[in-house]
């Protein structure tokens, strides 16, 4: 008779659809990815709350407040317990407790499973304690995932990470087909215009004025432009200080008179409405304002797609507008916008030769191509030896 294979068991910690939260997203279509594999059943979760109340799907197999340090320990006891086979933590400074999120080290501390960590942050100058938990998360890790190459001197140097832990994997961009470029101008009553946009949750840190300002200067000399700003207020801004900023974004637009020119779209976008308002676009714009941002999702869906990407420079923009992928504009500088992207409206040639460039990169970071980096590692873990706190025994 022939053996029957096992299947694993992979789980999640981290935030969870359907709350509000890029990382809860990452990690849905992640697991989306993962539960195409033969080898995996289903995965699973562990959702981090914050004050709000969600209604999980049947994948959270459990959940609690991030402000409630005993749960970190009970849900270690629980996976312990558990078929889990390994554990992918998703970690990011303000979604778990204690001091910059101190209390995951409690979860991880007490694991008998392996477990990969996936930084979606790694700070150039972290306070001593951020620095000592993302060193710990590393060292008792089977592998530790950063979506930058930037990064990878930053984990070696400043955190002391083993460089046998770490694992470079791209964000990775759900792969859907839309209808082109020009049906989707027609479908959003933007037949013949050029197109700039950005998408994502607002907040003062995005930068959006500059963008604003910038169009001023654009629409002089192309006014049939137009600037797409796709989203809502993100969540802890809108609780913090209401529409304060989107508001302030409208009366700018107002005093600059590019009504228009500028168009907000306020709303939670849809998975095919993200696609689809970058295939509409000719230019996507991310004019943030950190420079040490180390990973962007929406400026890896504008690589995804093709776009010809105008932003400022923090280090993910750096690293992946590398070799002419785009064009890298001044911090806080509505001018050096204004030159890039009236860079790539008065010359269209340009656009075509980076949207090339920029394809070659971004075909390469689909999640369906991504997923199966996460697989392999999933797979050597738990093929691995014995693995108790980071050492193979």
């Amino acid at each position: 008779m022939s053996k029957v294979l096992a299947k694993s068991n992979v789980a999640f910690l981290g935030t969870s659809l359907p709350r509000e939260c890029g990382l809860a997203t990452f990690t849905q279509d992640l697991f989306n990815e993962l539960e195409q594999f033969d080898d995996m059943n289903t995965p699973r979760v562990i959702a981090i709350d914050n004050n709000s109340t969600y209604t999980y799907g049947k994948q959270v197999m459990m959940h609690f407040n991030q402000n409630l340090r005993p749960e970190y320990i009970k849900a270690a006891l629980e996976l312990n317990r558990s078929d889990t086979d390994v554990l992918i933590i998703q970690h990011e400074f303000g979604i778990y407790g204690g001091e910059s999120g101190e209390y995951v080290l409690d979860l991880a501390e007490r694991l008998q499973i392996p477990f990969i960590v996936i930084f979606h942050t790694v700070l150039s100058t972290p306070s001593p304690k951020q620095l000592s938990i993302v060193k710990r998360l590393a060292e008792l890790s089977f592998k530790a995932v950063t979506m930058s190459q930037s990064t990878i001197p930053d984990l070696l140097g400043i955190y002391g990470v083993a460089a046998e832990k770490v694992c470079m994997i791209h964000h990775g961009v759900p792969a859907l087909v839309t209808a082109s470029r020009e049906e989707l101008k027609k479908q959003y009553g933007c037949t013949d215009r050029k197109i700039i946009s950005t998408f994502g949750f607002l907040s003062p840190g995005k930068g959006i004025e500059y963008a604003i300002e910038a169009m001023s200067g654009v629409t002089a000399k192309h006014p049939d432009a137009i600037y797409m700003i796709w989203g809502k207020t993100h969540p802890n801004v809108k609780q913090e200080s209401g529409e304060v900023y989107r508001e302030s974004l409208i009366d700018l637009v107002g005093k600059l008179n590019l009504q228009n020119n500028v168009r907000f779209i306020n709303r939670l976008l849809t998975q095919e409405e993200i696609v689809q308002s970058l295939v509409l676009s000719d230019i996507y714009v991310t004019p943030y304002l950190g420079k040490d941002q180390a990973v962007s999702g929406t400026l890896a869906y504008g690589v995804g797609y093709g776009r010809v990407i105008v932003s400022t420079p923090y280090r993910y923009a750096k690293e992946m507008l590398a070799e002419g992928r785009g064009l890298i504009a001044d911090f806080r500088d509505a001018a050096s916008l204004e030159t890039c992207i009236l860079e790539i409206l008065d010359h269209p040639e340009r656009q075509i030769e980076m949207e090339q460039r920029t394809h070659l990169l971004g075909r390469t970071i689909m999640w369906n191509q991504i997923a199966k980096q996460y697989a392999a590692l999933i797979r050597e873990s738990i093929s691995s030896p014995t693995w108790v706190h980071g050492s193979v025994i």
